[in-house]
């Protein structure tokens, strides 16, 4: 339960200050306007690129359509301004969200169906489009955050970024379709696809190119592209796809979104003959009841809780048919390239926000931590199998590794579920930046914990970072980047990156010095195919 809860907090705590550009002036009448479907829309020039920020995608999802599909726009007359950062989902408020912020952006609200776009000129050009889903395990988050602002990206990289928000947590994921007709299943991940979908019919007057686009998202984000790889109606929307520090390899079921409903509506005082109720009741009720679930997340590997999962997407049989991987990979995506991987260290980052003591832990206290999770001489044979494959590792970091090897392990499912189709490539990645900045209170170094990678990709790293950091960033935001336009992850100075096959298992291993690594810690994969 702990780890989900801290799940989801990964966006707000991973984001990092963006390094400052200096602004270049533009010239030139109507070059910060763009037409879209319903009306026009002014941008703000600044640091060399145009950024729209705050456009909107589809109705507010307010009174009688709380709950429900989004529905479409309806047009404007004139320009409508879109220069500042848009209301985040409802959700408890992260450091850059509302009065108490960092001023960034506004207050969480129900009003959130907005998206934010960075592209280098509004000229006709016809730019790759990187399609960001953040994260935050579908509780938390925002399109707008500093750490994944698209403006470094677009500067540098020649391409178009795009960022949604969409409803979370209740607001998104309560089912009551199964009680009444009106009411939408996975309506947060419809966000998406009517973010996405409002992508493909406009970016070419913003630059981007609607027949590139890619899909991609990190954590609770990666969990959503793997469900829009796996939803029929995004199929010919996109065209590539990352899925990053996420592995779902299944999604709750229907039987799993009725039950989650009927307790949210004992928690209300509600029984099924209630809904209409459902309108009524103020945001704040709802997300009382949201945190106050133990199971308030779903994690974006593993298996689910079956019985009564937390809120996110969930196989509802139409939205989304299927479960993403476990029985292999959609074939209406199979001709869609995909990256798929991890960071090097992903647990350690649930470790940050509470006793420290677990990075001085010794061999006993190793045992003891993993006991809830193996017992006999299965605790035994995975510590054996660890140490052999890490002769150097401290019991922390044994710890660690072994906490962060299923995550992995799903990982390689994913990429073999899609390798299996002999359509569309599959790229496998680690993350391996060793970040030396010691976790406060200890003299254990950080290494590439989970949501490391935000900032790296982003290109958001400061200037006053590590040399080693600032060439692993230029090497992972050249590599998407790369993926972006070709279909095939390139950079200058980084070695060629060959597809993943279970023959040779090439894995890209992103760091300050990048290199391709055959079937990494190969002694631990086989341990996981053993016990399958």
């Amino acid at each position: 339960m702990e780890r989900r809860t801290l799940l989801t907090g990964s966006l707000a705590v991973a984001a990092t200050a963006l390094a400052a550009a200096p602004a270049q002036a533009h010239r030139g009448r109507g070059k910060d306007e763009a037409a879209t479907r319903y009306g026009r829309v002014r941008g703000r020039r600044e640091g060399g690129i145009v950024k729209f920020l705050g456009v909107p995608y589809a109705m507010p999802p307010l009174g009688e359509l709380r709950f429900r599909a989004p529905q479409p726009l309806k047009p404007w007359h004139g320009v409508r301004d879109t220069v500042d950062f848009p209301n985040p989902a409802y959700q408890v408020a992260g450091g850059e969200m509302g009065p108490a912020g960092n001023g960034r952006m506004p207050a969480p609200s129900e009003d959130c169906l907005y998206l934010n776009i960075w592209t280098p000129a509004v000229d006709g050009k016809r730019r790759p489009v990187m399609f960001y889903n953040h994260g935050g395990g579908y509780m938390i988050g925002s399109g707008s955050a500093t750490g994944q602002d698209g403006g470094n990206l677009a500067r540098r990289y020649d391409v178009v970024v795009v960022e949604s928000n969409h409803r979370l947590g209740l607001l998104g994921y309560l089912y009551l379709g199964f009680l009444q007709d009106g009411y939408a299943a996975n309506q947060g991940m419809q966000d998406i696809l009517a973010a996405l979908r409002w992508t493909a019919e406009n970016i070419e007057n913003f630059g981007g190119d609607p027949d590139d686009i890619m899909v991609w998202g990190e954590s609770g984000g990666g969990a959503k592209t793997a469900a829009v790889y796996t939803m029929p109606a995004a199929s010919r929307l996109f065209h590539k796809a990352s899925i990053e520090s996420a592995a779902p390899l299944r999604f709750p079921t229907r039987d799993g979104a009725v039950n989650r409903a009927d307790r949210t509506l004992h928690l209300l005082g509600l029984t099924r003959r209630d809904i209409r109720t459902l309108h009524d009741i103020p945001a704040a009720r709802l997300l009382e009841v949201q945190v106050s679930e133990a199971a308030n997340g779903v994690a974006p590997w593993g298996d689910p809780d079956p019985v009564l999962p937390g809120f996110g997407a969930f196989v509802d049989g139409r939205i989304i048919p299927r479960h993403p991987f476990a029985d292999g990979a959609a074939p209406f995506s199979a001709d869609k390239p995909l990256m798929v991987g991890t960071t090097r260290d992903e647990t350690v980052f649930f470790s940050l926000f509470g006793p420290k003591d677990v990075f001085g832990i010794d061999d006993a206290g190793l045992r003891s931590r993993l006991s809830g999770t193996y017992q006999g001489a299965e605790l035994d044979e995975i510590i054996a199998t660890f140490r052999r494959s890490r002769p150097r590792a401290t019991p922390a970091q044994l710890y660690f590794a072994i906490t962060t090897s299923p995550i992995w392990r799903d990982a390689i499912k994913i990429a073999e579920a899609k390798a299996a189709q002999r359509r569309a490539p599959v790229y496998m990645y680690q993350l391996a930046y060793p970040d030396p900045t010691l976790v406060p209170g200890t003299d254990f170094p950080l290494g590439s914990p989970h949501a490391s990678d935000i900032p790296l990709k982003f290109a958001n790293t400061a200037s006053d970072k590590p040399a080693g950091e600032r060439a692993t960033a230029r090497h992972m935001s050249a590599l998407w980047a790369g993926f972006a336009r070709d279909g095939h992850p390139n950079a200058p100075g980084v070695p060629h990156w060959p597809a993943y096959h279970r023959r040779d298992r090439a894995t890209m291993w992103i760091d300050a010095t990048c290199k391709i690594v055959n079937d990494p810690d190969r002694s631990e994969r086989l341990y996981w195919e053993r016990r399958a």
